[in-house]
């Protein structure tokens, strides 16, 4: 009597193992397709990220281009209309100045460069 028990429970215990190897098998295999699909996906968007980084980098050298045209158009349209302004700035650079006139230039502060600490 004790044999057919063993039998059964034996088949059972061994179904049970290959349902697991099995199951065990699917995850793999759901995996190995997971990242092989994700692994089509990674070089474009890699390229993608870098292509905005360097749109972002061309229109704020862009932005820069059009500030520094802004302000040259100013001062051309000021050197154009404003005697004033025109006379100061050929003034100044001649370094000329008119009688009793006194000019202070401050010069920019010039980065020191301190040993290096040993």
């Amino acid at each position: 009597m004790d044999q057919p028990g063993y039998a059964d429970f034996r088949a059972r215990r061994e179904a049970t193992i290959w349902q697991r190897l099995n199951r065990i098998l699917f995850v793999l295999l759901f995996l190995a397709v997971w990242l092989g699909i994700i692994s089509l996906f990674v070089p474009p968007y890699k390229k993608m990220q870098a292509a905005r980084t360097e749109i972002d980098a061309l229109q704020a050298q862009r932005d820069e281009q059009k500030l520094l045209l802004a302000r040259a158009t100013r001062e051309i349209s000021w050197l154009k209309t404003d005697p004033t302004y025109l006379e100061t700035i050929a003034r100044d650079r001649l370094d000329l100045m008119k009688e009793g006139e006194t000019i202070f230039r401050l010069e920019p502060a010039k980065a020191t460069k301190s040993a290096p600490k040993r």
